[in-house]
């Protein structure tokens, strides 16, 4: 089913729209949580909880990419859990996070935000300069979190 119709499908209010969230991008979003955290069944938990979070966001949110959407907020509330200590030893994701961690913006500020616009033009400056296998190489390992023997 394409993006189109499964977001459709949200507008309709249909609960269908989550069984086809959960078909076309669950393994995915899986994969994604559990790089992030060492439990499966808090990586599960991270990927309902984001089912939930694009039920109640669309609509009125009409994302351009669903898969990049759904991605985030997966990514997101698992940095969440990790953070929470609801994972107790260290993942891959968190490790790549610590290897930029001189580079990334502290706590929000309106200062902040502004660094992290510019981190993101400097890293999208940086990414256009890649080949295309190494700019996948640079998201599996910074974005998706995959160890660097997964990820190289």
């Amino acid at each position: 089913m394409e993006d189109a119709e499964i977001l459709a499908l949200f507008f309709a209010r249909s609960e269908q729209a989550v069984e086809a969230l959960a078909d076309k991008y669950g393994s995915m979003l899986r994969r994604l949580a559990e790089n992030i955290l060492p439990d499966g069944r808090d990586a599960e938990e991270c990927v309902s909880d984001a089912y939930l979070a694009v039920w109640n966001a669309v609509p009125p949110a009409r994302p351009e990419v669903l898969s990049a959407y759904v991605c985030r907020i997966v990514r997101n509330k698992a940095l969440d859990r990790l953070r929470a200590g609801a994972a107790a030893r260290r993942s891959a994701a968190l490790t790549a996070l610590e290897e930029l961690e001189e580079i990334l913006p502290g706590p929000e500020t309106p200062e902040s935000r502004l660094d992290c616009l510019e981190l993101g033009e400097g890293i999208n400056r940086f990414l256009s300069g890649l080949d295309s296998r190494d700019r996948v190489l640079f998201l599996r390992r910074y974005w998706y979190g995959d160890g660097v023997e997964a990820a190289g």
